[in-house]
Formats: C-alpha cells, sequence, structure tokens
C-alpha cells in the first residue's frame, strides 16, 4: 500500500521518536526512585529538614532500644556534652572570656569548654553560612537554589565541625624571691585532654593519661586543639621551696579559649625585633617601632602599641617577660591605665618615603645603666571593639624584648622634636649647667642649622632653577635634589651624634674637645693629651660655637657617613664649590666621615639613624649605594 506524503512524514516522526527513546535509555540510564528506597519514616519527603530535627514525629522501630545501657548517641550536636553533666569543680568557660585566678604552690584548677556552647551558636545563625558561600551578604548567584545552598551549608557545618579552641594563658603574679638567690621562680603548666575518660587533666594523672602538657615559657602558654568534643583544662602550679620563696604568695594567672585566635600570644623568634633603640643619654631615651604604614596615604590616628622597660639588674619580672599582664603589673617602668607615667608616645612620619612610626621617649632611667624594652599590642579594650572587628579579638602580644643602654653623667644631652633638622633625634653635644634641659639645647641647635640654611637658600637663588630641564645646571639633577642633599649634611654635621667620652674608641668614634675639663673638673688622661693635644681635630669640635656656646667638654663624635658629601656634591651645582677629602687623607677624611656598614649596623651618622638590628632589612640612605662606587674610584684616581 502507497503512503500518502503526509502519512509518510507521520511514520518518519513517529521511528525517529522511538529511535531516540531506545537511545536514551540505552545510554544514560536514568535512575528512578523506588518505592523501597524511601525511609518509611518520613511522611514528606521534600521538606528539607535534618532527621534530628524531626525526631518528634518518628516512629521508633520495636528492636531499637534507646534506653539500652550501650547506646550512645552518634550526632554532633547530642554528644556527652549535651547528655552529660560537667564534672565536680570543673568551671565552665566562655568563648573570648578571661578567667582570671589565683592559684596556690602545688595546687590545680580545671575548666572545661564545651563543644556545643560553639555549635549550638553556629547552628542559631545560618545566615552566616550563606554569607560564606559567596563572602557577601548577598544572595545566591542566579541559577542556584538559595535555600537549598543554606540547607546543604548547614547540614555539612553540623555533620563536620572543623572550629579550633586557641587556649592561651599570661602569668600575672609569682612567689617572690625570699633570698639573694639567682633561681627564678617555677613555672606554671598547662594540661589539656579531649578525652571524655579525663575531665580532670593534671599532674595527679599517671604518665599514660590521654592529655597534653604544656609548660609556660616565661609566663606564657599558647595551646590549640581541635573543638570536635568537649575540652578540659587545667593551669596547675608548682611547689616552691621555702627557703628560696615566699610560699605564702601565690600565683595568679588569667587564661582564655577562644574560638577566634589567641587572645595572649607573644613572639619568641630571636632574630625579630620590632622595637628599635634609637638613642638616649643618662636619664632618657628614644625607642621606635618598624614602619608601621605602607604608603604615604595610609593614617593612622590612634598609636597602636604600649611598651614596658625593666633595668636588667633587677630581676624582678623574670619568669614573665612574655607575659603581658605579668608586665603591666611588675615593669618598673610603665604607664599607669590611664596613659600617664615616664613614657610619651606618639606617631611620626619620616623618610624619604613619609612612612609612620610610633615612637617612645622614656624618662626617669638611671646612667649608665642597661635596661630591657618590651613592645605590646593591649588587648581590645571593650566588648564593643570586639564586634566591630573581630580582629580586635586578640590582644596581649609581647613582642622580642631590645635592650638599650643609658650614657654616663657627662657631655651628651638627647634632643628630639626640632621644626627644622626634623630627623635629628639624638644624643648631642651639652651641658646641663647652660642648658638645663633638652627643649632648650634643642633650640639653639635649630636656630644655628636654621641660619646655616637661610645661607645657602641665598646662593642656590642664584642658580636658574626654573628654567627648562635642558638650560638646568644638570640633566640628572635639580635644585630639590640639591637642597634636599644639603639639608641631609647640614643636619649631620652642625648637630653632631655624641657619645660619652668613657665609650671604647672604635674607627668610627672620634675624640673632640679633649683640652677642657670634664663637668667635675677633671681632665682627660695625660697620656691621651700628649699624643692628640695639638691636633685641632682633637682638641676641639667640629663647629666652634659648640665650644663657644655650649661648653659641653670632652666627648666622641659618631662621625657623620661619607655618602651625604657625596651626595651633596653631586646633588648641587659645581659653582657652589662643594667637595669631599679624599679617603687617603688619614687626618683629613678619617676625623671628618665615617662609613656605612653592610649589616646596618650603626656606624656612622645620617638623619633617621638609630641602632637598628644587624642584618633587620632596615631602608638604607638613597646614597649609600654610592659610597662603593666613589671609594673605589677615588682609589684609582689617586
Amino acid at each position: 500500500m502507497q503512503l500518502s506524503p503526509l502519512q509518510s512524514r507521520l511514520a518518519a516522526s513517529v521511528i525517529a521518536s522511538c529511535l531516540l527513546l531506545i537511545i536514551y535509555l540505552l545510554l544514560l540510564s536514568p535512575q528512578f526512585a523506588f518505592a523501597a528506597e524511601l525511609d518509611p519514616t518520613f511522611t514528606d519527603h521534600g521538606a528539607p529538614e535534618l532527621v534530628y530535627e524531626l525526631q518528634e514525629d518518628v516512629e521508633t522501630p520495636e528492636k531499637l532500644d534507646l534506653r539500652g545501657p550501650t547506646y550512645e548517641p552518634e550526632f554532633a550536636l547530642f554528644d556527652r556534652s549535651i547528655i552529660g553533666r560537667v564534672p565536680a569543680n570543673v568551671a565552665t568557660m566562655s568563648n573570648n572570656e578571661v578567667q582570671k585566678s589565683n592559684l596556690a604552690p602545688g595546687a590545680t584548677m580545671t575548666y572545661v569548654f564545651q563543644a556545643s556552647s560553639v555549635s549550638g551558636r553556629a547552628a542559631q545563625e545560618p545566615q552566616e553560612l550563606r554569607r560564606s558561600l559567596n563572602g557577601t551578604q548577598e544572595a545566591a548567584g542566579d541559577g542556584q537554589d538559595d535555600d537549598g545552598a543554606t540547607y546543604r551549608m548547614e547540614l555539612s557545618r553540623r555533620q563536620t565541625p572543623s572550629n579550633t579552641l586557641w587556649i592561651s594563658a599570661n602569668t600575672c603574679d609569682q612567689p617572690w624571691r625570699v633570698s639573694q638567690t639567682t633561681m627564678d621562680p617555677p613555672q606554671l603548666t598547662l594540661y589539656v585532654s579531649t578525652s571524655a575518660d579525663n575531665t580532670s587533666p593534671g599532674p595527679q594523672q599517671g604518665p599514660d593519661a590521654p592529655q597534653k602538657v604544656t609548660v609556660f615559657t616565661e609566663g606564657a602558654v599558647m595551646f590549640n586543639t581541635s573543638l570536635d568534643r568537649d575540652v578540659y583544662l587545667s593551669i596547675s602550679a608548682p611547689n616552691v621551696a621555702s627557703d628560696l620563696f615566699d610560699t605564702t604568695k601565690q600565683y595568679n594567672f588569667e587564661l582564655v579559649a577562644s574560638t577566634d585566635q589567641y587572645y595572649y600570644s607573644y613572639h619568641d623568634n630571636p632574630d625579630e625585633s620590632d622595637l628599635i633603640w634609637v638613642d638616649s643619654d643618662a636619664t632618657a631615651a628614644l625607642l621606635q617601632t618598624n614602619y608601621l604604614t605602607n604608603t604615604s596615604d595610609q593614617v593612622l590616628t590612634t598609636p597602636p602599641y604600649v611598651i614596658f622597660a625593666h633595668n636588667e639588674d633587677n630581676v624582678g619580672i623574670n619568669g614573665m617577660r612574655n607575659s603581658y599582664c605579668g608586665l603591666s603589673a611588675n615593669a618598673q617602668i610603665r604607664n599607669l591605665a590611664d596613659g600617664t607615667g615616664v613614657i610619651t608616645t606618639g606617631l611620626k612620619n619620616m623618610g624619604e618615603q613619609n612612612l609612620t612610626r610610633q615612637e617612645f621617649y622614656v624618662t626617669g632611667l638611671n646612667a649608665s645603666s642597661n635596661y630591657t624594652g618590651f613592645l605590646a599590642r593591649p588587648p581590645a579594650k571593650s566588648i564593643q571593639q570586639r564586634q566591630n572587628n573581630p580582629s580586635s579579638v586578640g590582644g596581649g602580644v609581647v613582642f622580642q624584648p631590645t635592650t638599650f643602654q643609658t650614657k654616663p653623667n657627662g657631655a651628651c644631652t638627647f634632643i628630639f622634636n626640632m621644626t627644622f633638622c626634623d630627623e635629628a633625634q639624638y644624643a648631642v653635644p651639652g651641658n646641663l649647667q647652660k642648658f638645663p634641659n633638652g627643649t632648650a639645647l634643642a633650640a639653639f641647635y635649630d636656630n644655628y642649622t636654621r641660619t646655616m640654611w637661610d645661607n645657602f637658600d641665598k646662593v642656590l637663588q642664584q642658580v636658574p632653577c626654573e628654567t627648562s630641564s635642558i638650560a638646568q645646571y644638570s640633566l640628572a639633577k635639580n635644585c630639590n635634589d640639591c637642597k634636599t642633599a644639603y639639608k641631609n649634611w647640614l643636619c649631620s654635621v652642625a648637630i653632631p651624634r655624641c657619645e660619652d667620652f668613657s665609650t671604647p674608641d672604635r674607627e668610627y668614634l672620634q675624640m673632640r674637645n679633649i683640652g677642657a675639663p670634664f663637668p667635675n673638673g677633671t681632665t682627660v688622661d695625660k697620656s691621651i693629651l700628649d699624643k692628640f693635644g695639638q691636633m685641632k681635630a682633637f682638641n676641639s669640635s667640629r663647629n666652634p660655637i659648640i665650644d663657644e656656646v655650649i661648653q659641653p667638654g670632652p666627648y666622641k663624635e659618631l662621625l657623620p657617613c661619607e655618602g651625604l658629601c657625596y651626595e651633596l656634591v653631586r646633588s648641587c651645582p659645581a659653582s657652589m664649590e662643594f667637595s669631599c677629602p679624599r679617603p687617603s687623607s688619614e687626618f683629613g677624611f678619617n676625623t671628618s666621615y665615617g662609613r656605612q656598614k653592610d649589616d646596618g649596623s650603626l656606624s656612622c651618622n645620617y638623619q633617621g639613624s638609630a641602632h637598628f638590628p644587624a642584618g633587620a632589612g632596615t631602608v638604607s640612605p638613597p646614597w649609600l649605594w654610592l659610597v662603593g662606587i666613589v671609594s673605589a674610584l677615588s682609589a684609582v684616581l689617586i
């Protein structure tokens, strides 16, 4: 039978549809749901709820005895922390709550941090889980089931908790020494257990007990563990000898458990020092931090750090040098809670990039003494701060200490906060009888350098600075470069950096004014006078006005860096006739300039110089790379 055209088309369509269905079944093999696969306990299989949230609607099979003695729940929410009870004499801890307590020698105090206190809070905040999906508080993206995504994250969070508990503690006080013993008080010990078989960890448990033992280090301890179950922890105080320590004096400590980060912490890398000693005189010192900003556009309005200082001859803080609360209560030099005290702090922009440092001016020090300075960041001062900025939850960070020394009572006085030479902050030749404080002496040096600058500026005004670049005196430098180079040179040379005359001789220290008497009326040793007394470089200061007005007596000058002179000659017009002494000139160069060492240690003076740790990666002056080249060329030419 011959089909009509319409029937032919219909038959072809049916055959093609059957072939496509057969190919689909053979290749894709879709899985269909069978009634036997569905859980008979659910009446609504479309409800996106967890099993334990519908327990009241579930019929319990007869063969399952929930009250049987061998049954234990396997759900994360129904662990021992909910069903069981906190053991007796165990204090419950809350997240980021500071626990303060006294502890007698030989005693132990036990705490528990319940995992349910965190998992329960997380279960009540599904919106936080949605934020963690895409990093914002926006709804899920196009084509994404928002409710389904939230449900899946909630399920994952409850079944596989991955929280970490950060435990930290500080020793705030300890038994005092009652004799001349050199022994430090023994340290507290932290015991941590996550086993339900050891809910009272401590020294009373056997050596095979499931617990971690961590001894405090200089009054501080840090320990972290997974928070998939309750965490039991104890602080134990050691027994102390009554003939060495006052046994009636108890230990005092602060303990914090946090799910965010360590509340108390310390830096234990001796190669990293964040506090820099700038300079000092007999009674005061200036210390500063590393740069706190990366660009000049960043603005800090509040100083973020505090410091403590302690005389190294006093052992009162030994055993608490890593403890923020221990230093706050026992360091000899510290400000009060209201910020008043012998430490003045502030923020200062400095350097060629105009970056920010925090500075600390410490007064009330003893002459000829060694001190240790501790830089620290205080904890967040209020709960509101912690809520607004979660990163501020941690605090009480103690950084690596820095040692510094004071000079003897002599010719050196520390000055800073000058208006013209604003980066000159170090000890200079002084005389307490004529200039009783650093402010008056700083004003004298500031006025002198400004007068010298005004004379220089008048000469520079004769040079065509505003003309086109090809008409200027140099294609590489301009008048602004000349001004910068002259100011750096002038402030370093006209304001010499002073070291006490008793400082051991070094190649970069130049004896000055040796013919004058010391403030106490004594004179320099006769052998020194016989050898150098007739040399002007030894018998007077670099600038005659210092001997005429200040009259400091004998001192040693830390010579300015040779690169300052080379940069001045390189940057200014030749018509000004600036020149530098040749390195081969024994009593020209060697008594006028010093050389910067490659390790960054303080071997010559420049603006912004300090006692930077060797190899600390400090920012070198821009002229430093010229020194080697100029020295090599000078040697060849000579």
